[in-house]
């Protein structure tokens, strides 16, 4: 069977944003981790991980090597919340040390969205059609 998940790399916070999201979803899981072996250099880190928010399976991991490029906007998830309250908690704690791209506003197209940059770099469109 063909799978498709979208694959997060880290350079050392993989577990902390892992963590962050799970607690921030109803259901949201960790479901698998296997970490880098002792005596490397990114030893205990992530080298692949699972977790599942809103029912979707994403992947994870700390690379070893540090990149030129990081997480952008161009790539962003976008969940759709059932009510105000989710939309403002959410946009809150993802916000949070991050970016607000979109203030949460009646945009024309949803009743009310924002769009913000996590701490770690990630993008989120978050909706209330």
């Amino acid at each position: 069977m063909t799978t498709l998940h979208p694959f997060l790399m880290f350079e050392g916070r993989a577990e902390e944003a892992m963590n962050f999201y799970a607690g921030l979803f109803p259901d949201a899981s960790i479901d698998e981790i296997n970490r880098w072996p002792d005596g490397g250099p990114n030893a205990g880190k992530i080298m692949t991980a699972r977790f599942t928010l809103a029912g979707q399976t994403f992947m994870a991991n700390d690379s070893p090597v540090n990149h030129a490029f990081a997480f952008t906007p161009s790539i962003s998830f976008f969940v759709t919340v059932d009510d105000e309250a989710q939309l403002e908690a959410l946009a809150a704690e993802l916000g949070r040390d991050g970016q607000v791209l979109m203030p949460p506003g009646a945009y024309g197209f949803s009743r009310r969205f924002t769009w913000v940059n996590d701490r770690f770099g990630i993008s989120w469109q978050l909706n209330l059609p």
